[in-house]
């Protein structure tokens, strides 16, 4: 299913102004009350003085007090994971990684469901945010909202221009279909390995099986590129028998493994972390990279000479010429259904998702993380019309193009695929133990099969 698109902006943009002065009464002013919060701490510092400021003006503007932690996000997920199995909760908990907890604990009705609160905006909200937040309770048998959306990011493109051009490439030549583009950063690792950097490699594939999220991610790039959209559902079947889905799926092995065993992806990646191609882009391992949000390039940003080497892409078309939807991951704050404060937990992410306060707390944290209402981007030069050179293709990709929500948004059984990383270990059944990538596509389809039949959805 695709996103909203430009048209549709366009349309919204009217009706967005609007929304702002409406959500005013949503907000409680009766007599104060605490809610408490566990936030995920931001990729770079604007990000916490940016949710900070906005939790202060939620307490002027309400009344109500918020005690929250802000925690790094390693800690935060498994803190979390350890206080919904416990239920010693906070009344709101907003996670940056891979959604696997929230996707559980709505299917086993641990959350407490906020359609009243994503109500508030619907209509303005993008329909994949709407979909990676309407989740599949087993307990009530249907779907309800149990996340609140407020940001979302995307896969784009990261490469070195200044690697490009020693290499004797232009940046204008790179090809706008998948394979092809991929293909074009092959030659460079030997040209600038004969001028001297012994060790570069043309881009940092992520093939991990560590997870959580990078691996997933690649994935289901090359996937979609391959036409295997049609993997998972929206009524959360899996179509593993769907021939152009299981071509799609030994393509991707096909090309990633082989990949690897020519040598143009490092050889750590088989056991990266998310964080570990940052790094290694950072420090120019490789040329391009295939990574979400845009927190390579802010990394980089009090390095100007580094921050404008390096360019952001959006996605090309896919092999067969047409255009990729993005799969853009929705983050949403939640209520666990032990919370003691669901009152104010409601209203605290209501303010969060007005539209003017959604705006003001994404760009004060330098657009890392994409709003979930595209009106805002033709409201707000900001996201579209900056000099910033990397924001514009970012939230291209990600909000005006079309886009599908993370598979495990429509049934639980992808969320524990991806937890088992069983597409990183298709490609550990090629490298590492000689299987042909139809066979490893075969063993991966068979563990697949069986985590589905544990999770019937009517």
């Amino acid at each position: 299913m695709n996103g909203v698109g430009r048209r549709s902006v366009i349309r919204g943009s009217l009706g967005l102004a609007a929304a702002g002065a409406l959500a005013r009464p949503y907000i409680a002013n009766a007599a104060a009350k605490t809610a408490t919060v566990w936030w995920a701490q931001g990729f770079v510092p604007e990000e916490d003085a940016s949710f900070k400021q906005m939790v202060a003006d939620y307490e002027k503007a309400s009344g109500n007090k918020i005690d929250y932690s802000i925690l790094p996000f390693v800690a935060l997920g498994q803190k979390m994971v350890s206080a919904l199995q416990t239920g010693d909760t906070p009344d709101v908990i907003s996670y940056d990684g891979i959604q696997t907890t929230l996707v559980l604990n709505a299917w086993n009705d641990k959350l407490v469901d906020v359609s009243d609160v994503v109500a508030t905006q619907q209509a303005h909200f993008t329909s994949t945010a709407l979909l990676s937040t309407k989740l599949y309770n087993k307990t009530e048998n249907k779907r309800a909202f149990y996340a609140v959306p407020y940001k979302c990011a995307s896969e784009p493109f990261h490469v070195w221009s200044d690697l490009v051009e020693k290499a004797g490439y232009k940046m204008s030549d790179i090809p706008n279909t998948w394979d092809k583009r991929w293909d074009f950063f092959k030659p460079m690792q030997a040209k600038l390995r004969a001028q001297g950097m012994r060790n570069v490699y043309a881009f940092g594939l992520q093939m991990t099986t560590n997870g959580p999220s990078d691996g997933n991610n690649v994935f289901h790039g090359f996937l979609i590129a391959n036409g295997g959209q049609g993997l998972v559902t929206p009524d959360g079947k899996i179509h593993l028998a769907d021939p152009q889905v299981k071509e799609a799926v030994i393509k991707t092995i096909t090309y990633i493994t082989t990949a690897y065993k020519q040598h143009y992806t490092p050889p750590g990646a088989i056991s990266w972390n998310d964080a570990d191609d940052n790094n290694g882009f950072h420090s120019k391992l490789f040329v391009m990279d295939f990574d979400g949000t845009i927190s390579t390039e802010l990394a980089m940003i009090h390095r100007p000479k580094d921050y404008n080497a390096c360019v952001t892409m959006g996605l090309p078309l896919g092999n067969d010429g047409k255009p990729i939807p993005a799969m853009v991951g929705v983050i949403g704050g939640f209520i666990p259904k032990v919370a003691k404060n669901i009152v104010v937990a409601k209203d605290f992410m209501k303010f969060v998702i007005r539209p003017e306060v959604n705006n003001k707390y994404l760009k004060a944290g330098l657009g890392r993380w994409v709003p979930v209402f595209p009106e805002l981007t033709q409201t707000d030069p900001f996201w579209l019309h900056s000099k910033d050179p990397h924001r514009a293709p970012y939230i291209e990709e990600t909000l005006t193009g079309p886009s599908i929500p993370d598979y495990l948004a429509y049934t639980p059984a992808y969320a524990e695929v991806e937890a088992q990383q069983i597409w990183g270990q298709s490609y550990a059944d090629v490298y590492k133990n000689g299987m042909t990538p139809t066979a490893a596509a075969e063993n991966a389809f068979k563990q697949i099969e069986a985590i589905f039949a544990k999770y019937p959805i009517a």
